[in-house]
């Protein structure tokens, strides 16, 4: 059997084996999983635990921790059983649903928290060996254990996990002989804690509990070497948090009863004083510490496996995802994490690192319990899990996740989600293509929809902003009007840019294939739109269709932007589809280029103005919004105006500098004697000097085709113009006075 991972550089899906001889019961996630839970702490630092805050409130401590994991546990089966996870683990379940990013984000460090978690664990081992025989040193004892769990792991994920079983054997063992124990001394039960003592705070002692209940992971890790992961990891992971939830209140009953707090807190090995046979705790910590150990090197190396085959990691590092025999083992993975936990051994204390390497377990847990939240709530018809949980009680894991994290070291919590953010923001800008989909597209569509249910019919004049429609052709050979339309958006409003094919044959196939062409080429150019291609048999009748048409309950384009006609015998045509875009109540603007000059220097913008009513609210917001443009940021706005004569001059020019002051634009003010000429010749002489000019137009009427043909004419010879005409029921002088009522 094979299966698509990713894609190569042709954009072809690849393929690699998958391992179907894998472990064939659910001991493989149910071993290591439990092994790792009943950890070191149960030995060294239980007994601590019950001391301060007495044996209700470690009841109610590991009770709230094993919630948590519970919740995780409940996410991830959820997930597990809507899906066939395969090598990676949490890695695999994140990537497949919050996308490749996210996966890559989360797994990179899960993989250092995991390799290095090896060292940690052998380190551990190594120093409880020299506490008992102390000629030896703690390096070198750390070295030959980290190379001998790394030799289990080469040899085979099977051999790994029976030589748990063994291990598990040893910690039954140590925990038979605790039961079998007595009281070291005379005592009460101390519900409360240490009474005449200062004791750590409850959340302080939570913090250094609630590791021993993160091992979950551990089994779900080896999801590539299960024969049925859908059933193994359910049933493995609720079994090792049942059996270690079991212990984990058995234990401090005992405790409480066998010594008084004091002695608890003072004494780290007081389990081996208890105990029926005192050398069968230690048999618990070594087995403790070598289980993790050996969970660590087999879990992170497939992780590393999975980010190699997915391209995440760089693609001269993709020889790491190589996996060898039946069972796919991913050798030169295991080794290089040997190499990192040698590293890590070899320099001795990781105490600083340690608080990281939990934060980015606890990330893990919380992005998978925020995974199966949103699957959940977005009802995605793909998403049909065997095992059903309720979103509220994924995010309600998640949350706790987050929460554990900052009560058990904010600092390291800051970090590790700096370092995620990092790693995010990398793997984003290398635009990584999978072959695989995601939610976050059923994310957007869930927003999408409770935006325009909310959307109200009538507009709000705060709120208003330009929806261009751009009919432009061919976008190759009309580009300054895709431009000129962006600009206007300042990447807020919502662009279209539709083609008009003369045609009545365009095959779907063929619609789809130039609308990703000219997405292609737009994406090249910056500018971000919705590109729809169409044909009509008459290409003014398919703009009106489409204007009729297009949108999506109340959003829709609201300002249509268009080029001039070049032909007179359309003029009739032309001057008919503005009517009836007018009618639609959307506004209309022209670009009447200049073949030659095109936009200019972009430096000045001239505003033929003649009040807030009609078009002179349009014009200037138009031309506001243009000037904040990147590309016409350096440009001067000129808002000017004809009057007759001296006296109604000066008026004009204090009135025009009081509305620019109100309506807070960067313009200047500029009135124009008429003398006594016409207004194109005024027209022609004030602004030769400019790079754009904005013109209103008179709204359609029985002549509109001769007054739209006369204008034309008055226009030859100018620098590119801009023709605008105001929708009729806007009443855009409320939109610049918004704040002036």
């Amino acid at each position: 059997m094979q299966i698509p991972f990713s894609k190569n550089k042709s954009g072809n899906d690849q393929v690699l084996p998958s391992a179907e001889s894998g472990l064939g019961t659910f001991g493989g996630v149910f071993t290591p999983s439990v092994l790792t839970i009943l950890g070191v702490i149960m030995y060294l630092r239980f007994g601590w635990v019950v001391g301060n805050v007495g044996l209700a409130g470690t009841l109610i401590i590991v009770t709230l921790s094993t919630t948590i994991t519970f919740l995780t546990a409940m996410s991830i089966a959820a997930i597990a059983t809507d899906q066939r996870v395969r090598i990676g683990g949490a890695y695999y379940m994140i990537s497949r649903s919050l996308g490749i990013e996210s996966g890559g984000a989360i797994g990179i460090p899960l993989y250092f928290a995991q390799a290095l978690s090896v060292a940690l664990y052998t380190v551990g081992f190594a120093e409880s060996v020299v506490g008992v025989f102390p000629e030896l040193s703690i390096r070198l004892v750390g070295i030959v254990t980290t190379i001998f769990v790394a030799g289990l792991a080469l040899i085979s994920a099977r051999v790994a996990i029976r030589a748990q079983y063994f291990i598990m054997f040893g910690i039954a063992l140590s925990l038979i002989s605790f039961v079998l124990g007595g009281p070291v001394e005379t005592s009460e039960i101390e519900m409360t804690g240490a009474r005449d003592r200062e004791t750590a705070a409850f959340w302080t002692v939570f913090a250094v509990f609630f590791p021993a209940v993160t091992g979950i992971m551990a089994g779900v890790n080896m999801s590539g070497d299960l024969k049925n992961p859908t059933r193994s990891i359910p049933l493995g992971t609720f079994s090792a948090i049942g059996v270690g939830y079991l212990i984990y209140m058995i234990l401090p009953v005992l405790l409480a009863q066998r010594a008084d707090a004091d002695t608890l807190i003072e004494n780290p090995l007081i389990m081996r004083e208890m105990a029926w046979w005192g050398d069968a705790i230690l048999i618990g910590v070594w087995g403790a510490t070598l289980s993790s150990a050996v969970g660590s090197i087999l879990g992170a190396p497939r992780v590393l496996q999975a980010l190699a085959r997915d391209g995440v990691l760089p693609g001269w590092m993709r020889w790491l995802g190589r996996g060898e025999g039946s069972d796919d083992l991913p050798r030169v993975g295991t080794l290089i994490t040997l190499c990192v936990a040698l590293i890590a051994v070899f320099f001795g204390s990781l105490n600083v690192i340690a608080p990281i390497l939990t934060m980015f377990f606890l990330t893990t847990y919380g992005v998978l319990n925020v995974t199966a939240g949103i699957e959940r709530l977005l009802r995605s018809p793909s998403f049909r899990p065997k095992f059903n949980v309720h979103w509220s009680l994924s995010i309600i894991g998640a949350v706790g996740c987050v929460a554990v994290m900052f009560l058990i070291n904010a600092g390291a919590t800051v970090i590790a989600l700096i370092f995620v953010v990092v790693i995010f923001v990398w793997l984003r800008s290398r635009q990584i293509k999978s072959a695989w989909g995601d939610i976050r597209r059923g994310i957007w569509m869930a927003l999408i929809r409770a935006g325009l249910m909310r959307m109200k019919a009538e507009e709000d004049a705060k709120t208003w902003r330009p929806h261009p429609l751009v009919f432009s052709g061919v976008p190759t050979k009309r580009f300054h009007l895709i431009e000129f339309a962006s600009s206007l958006t300042l990447n807020r409003g919502i662009l279209t840019l539709s083609s008009i094919l003369k045609s009545n044959e365009l095959t779907a196939d063929r619609k789809r294939t130039m609308e990703k062409q000219i997405r292609e080429f737009l994406e090249k150019k910056g500018i971000q739109c919705l590109v729809r291609v169409t044909s009509a048999g008459d290409p003014y009748k398919g703009m009106v269709r489409l204007v009729e048409s297009y949108g999506l309950g109340e959003l829709v384009p609201n300002t249509i932007v268009m080029g001039d006609t070049e032909n007179e015998v359309s003029i009739d045509s032309y001057s008919r589809m503005i009517e009836t875009f007018h009618n639609l109540n959307r506004n209309v603007v022209i670009v009447h280029d200049n073949k030659d000059l095109l936009f200019g220097d972009r430096k000045i913008i001239d505003v033929w103005w003649g009040g807030l009513q009609g078009n002179g609210g349009l014009l200037m917001i138009l031309a506001h919004l243009l000037k904040n443009s990147h590309r016409w940021l350096h440009a001067e706005v000129r808002i000017k105006m004809v009057v007759k004569d001296r006296q109604g001059a000066v008026k004009a020019q204090n009135n025009l500098k009081q509305i620019i002051s109100n309506i807070r634009i960067d313009a200047k003010p500029m009135v124009l004697l008429s003398e006594g000429r016409r207004f194109q010749d005024i027209l022609a002489e004030s602004s030769k000097d400019a790079d754009l000019i904005f013109l209103g137009m008179a709204e359609p009427g029985e002549k509109f085709a001769d007054y739209y043909f006369n204008m034309q004419k008055n226009l030859e010879g100018l620098p590119t113009t801009v023709l605008v005409l105001a929708a009729k029921d806007n009443a855009f002088g409320n939109v610049l006075l918004k704040g002036d009522e």
